[in-house]
């Protein structure tokens, strides 16, 4: 299932473990997928520290700290979400990176404005936010999900890799 990631994952591994540093996830649409992605590479216990699938507003609240005012006014599907999310990760537990995910996965909840297949990204290093973007996948629900593990295990692999440089 996460033979495609397999090398991004060992760039991620490889980067950590080199800089003695951890990393966690924060996931909604993905349902802990990419924790899972993680935690299939073994030895990853020396740089994966924990994964929280944060996938109902109230969740996003209590365990990441995203206030639920920001909810209301932008929906949980949002680039202030997702960075709320990453950074309230990194704030509640001892890491130095954060992925954070929040999306709609279909078949259905999408709309207008925000469509089937739009997942927002967050990553986090040292308390600070350093990317937030918006990705639109194509597919069904699974597709949608995978595409998402994908896009965020690679941002991830190139921002710890450039923070090497």
């Amino acid at each position: 299932m996460f033979s495609d990631e397999t090398e991004l994952i060992q760039r991620i591994a490889v980067a950590l473990i080199r800089r003695k540093e951890r990393m966690g996830v924060a996931e909604s649409c993905t349902g802990g997928l990419i924790g899972a992605a993680c935690t299939s590479l073994p030895g990853s216990s020396q740089w994966f520290e924990r994964g929280v699938v944060s996938y109902s507003d109230q969740s996003k609240t209590e365990f990441l700290g995203v206030p639920p005012a920001l909810i209301a006014l932008h929906g949980s599907v949002s680039e202030v979400v997702a960075g709320h999310m990453a950074r309230g990760l990194l704030a509640h537990a001892p890491l130095d990176w954060a992925l954070a995910c929040t999306g709609i996965a279909g078949p259905s909840g999408g709309s207008d404005g925000k469509p089937v297949g739009t997942v927002w990204l967050a990553i986090a290093h040292e308390g600070k936010l350093l990317r937030c973007w918006c990705e639109h996948f194509g597919g069904d629900r699974q597709a949608v999900r995978l595409a998402t593990v994908r896009a965020g295990l690679a941002a991830l692999a190139d921002a710890v890799e450039d923070r090497e440089s």
